[in-house]
């Protein structure tokens, strides 16, 4: 069994965002080689997620519009967590709902979806380097 491991890297300037990384994710498969297995896609930080889902740009705004109500930003002296000097609590929470990870059958050398599904990175506190992990095992 052959095993692929690489890092993406992003540095979004706002706050939140989320950015389909589904062309990322099929080059790195076309570099593994592999042409049968799984891939894993996950953040490697805390206030971060991947997903899988529709690239819709409204579906994207919904997102928002929904997780902002579950774990809204302001005020940020609502959350304990902020008491460190931090005010990102409510990105933790928003990761916890969106997930760490995804794995994506691999089937003919391909990532094997669903129609419309497509991988994301959901940015929720941004503007510093954060990144991804992408491992795929397989023949």
């Amino acid at each position: 069994m052959k095993s692929y491991r690489k890092e993406l890297w992003f540095n979004v300037p706002s706050r939140r965002e989320f950015i389909n990384i589904t062309p990322q994710v099929g080059e790195c498969l076309s570099e593994s080689g592999i042409r049968e297995g799984l891939a894993l896609v996950n953040a490697m930080h805390i206030t971060a997620s991947v997903f899988i889902n529709d690239d819709e740009y409204g579906l994207h705004q919904d997102y928002e519009k929904w997780l902002e109500g579950l774990a809204p930003h302001e005020p940020v002296s609502s959350y304990l967590h902020n008491r460190t000097g931090e005010d990102n609590a409510d990105a933790h929470l928003k990761r916890q709902v969106m997930g760490r990870e995804v794995m994506v059958a691999v089937t003919n050398g391909r990532l094997d979806f669903g129609p419309w599904e497509q991988i994301f990175y959901g940015e929720f506190d941004g503007r510093r380097r954060k990144r991804v992990l992408v491992k795929i095992i397989g023949e």
